[in-house]
């Protein structure tokens, strides 16, 4: 069973890149790939060997709090990789968590994939089984903030927001996050999910 892989990334898709480890390319579904591609330093991307009948799949995750949550959520009743992985692109893990605990049904169903019974299933299943991964998170208000921010002051359009943060918890600045929504937002229709967004905005950010 593969814990973890450390390569540089040699290729990037909207759900996967590829990790050359030892010149061997690994195909590794993430969930944010463009963020991976900021340095050309190795990486190490902590995994989860996924099998099915029909297939053999790698998730990964820059940190074991990801990778932790990742295994969670497939515990939870109707949540798939997919799933899983769209949740985790919408929110940093803390958040998520903060929001199961404090049984935080509307910011759940924002995350891509989540309905209104899938969340209560998450807080049902999960509410009591956090505890031991918390003191490796910082669970602060982050998720109230992100919910009472209201719509961005450029977008109007709150999932644009939301996208935001989750950027920004993953190192970006704010003139890089503005300079990118500034190159985007005359595509943008108003109907994406915040995870949509958020891909656009880093194929944008990889771009420069």
């Amino acid at each position: 069973m593969i814990d973890f892989l450390r390569g540089r990334v040699v290729h990037i898709e909207t759900e996967y890149v590829v990790l050359d480890v030892r010149d061997v390319g690994y195909r590794v579904f993430t969930p944010n790939p463009y963020a991976l591609a900021r340095s050309e330093e190795p990486i190490v991307l902590y995994i989860h060997h996924h099998v099915r009948e029909d297939a053999i799949q790698l998730f990964g995750f820059p940190t074991r709090e990801e990778q932790s949550l990742f295994r969670r959520l497939l515990d939870v009743s109707g949540i798939g990789p997919k799933v899983a992985l769209g949740a985790l692109a919408g929110g940093r893990p803390e958040v998520i968590a903060t929001a199961i605990q404090s049984e935080n049904i509307q910011f759940l169903t924002k995350l891509p994939g989540i309905g209104k019974k899938t969340a209560q299933r998450m807080i049902l299943d999960l509410k009591d089984k956090l505890g031991a991964v918390d003191d490796r998170w910082t669970a602060a208000s982050s998720v109230q903030l992100a919910m009472e921010a209201g719509p961005a002051a450029e977008s109007g359009d709150s999932n644009w927001a939301l996208a935001r943060e989750a950027l920004a918890g993953l190192g970006y600045r704010d003139a890089e996050l503005d300079k990118a929504w500034h190159a985007m937002k005359g595509q943008v229709t108003g109907e994406e999910s915040p995870d949509a967004l958020m891909k656009r905005a880093l194929q944008q950010l990889f771009q420069g």
